[in-house]
């Protein structure tokens, strides 16, 4: 009786920490919604590297809710619209810059949970 006990305690440990590092590695909704307008903005602004932008937004798009995977590709187009405004370019230049390098730098661990 106790060596069942204890082999469920085994086996519940070893799901909770396999089910934990699954979690870890995946993003948040929100930094991919945000991963998502900084690759507006690269792609509006332009001169922009996005190649581990995109490498993140690929990955990160796999098993997303779809409402969530569609509001992604509605901010995208929203920030890339955005971006061709003149007078709003100073301050998408700086937040391309600033927020969205955590993104474009292949930061694997960036918005998880």
């Amino acid at each position: 009786m106790k060596t069942a006990a204890i082999a469920f305690a085994v086996v519940g440990l070893a799901t909770a920490t396999a089910t934990a590092s699954v979690a870890a590695s995946r993003a948040t909704d929100t930094a991919y919604l945000a991963a998502s307008r900084c690759k507006g903005l690269a792609a509006g602004l332009g001169s922009v590297d996005t190649t581990n932008l995109d490498t993140f937004l690929k990955v990160e798009s796999r098993n997303r809710n779809e409402n969530i995977y569609q509001q992604g590709i509605e901010v995208q187009g929203k920030a890339k619209r955005e971006a061709g405004f003149a007078d709003a370019k100073p301050r998408l230049t700086a937040e391309l810059n600033g927020r969205c390098m955590t993104f474009m730098v292949g930061d694997k661990t960036v918005g998880a949970h």
